[in-house]
């Protein structure tokens, strides 16, 4: 028996210095870190995990996991 390749949940995983800690907006738009879109979450949260811990000194710096899947097909889990 063969299984079905795993459905492709697409993640993007991007950060950046914030204006303020209690808001997501960005101090500088052009700054942003595109980190990359990855297949499930399992990527995109390894991922993330590495540019958080790599940015742990910068109180400002948040970085964050979008999932796209659930912007392209919102009828679907």
């Amino acid at each position: 028996m063969t299984t079905a390749p795993a459905k492709q949940l697409l993640h993007l995983v991007f950060g950046g210095e914030l204006k303020s800690l209690d808001a997501t907006e960005f101090a500088d738009l052009s700054k942003v870190d595109v980190v990359g879109i990855f297949p499930n979450y399992a990527t995109a949260y390894a991922a993330w995990k590495e540019k958080a811990q790599a940015t742990v000194d910068s109180a400002q710096t948040r970085y964050f996991i979008v999932h796209l899947h659930r912007l392209l097909e919102p009828t679907v889990a």
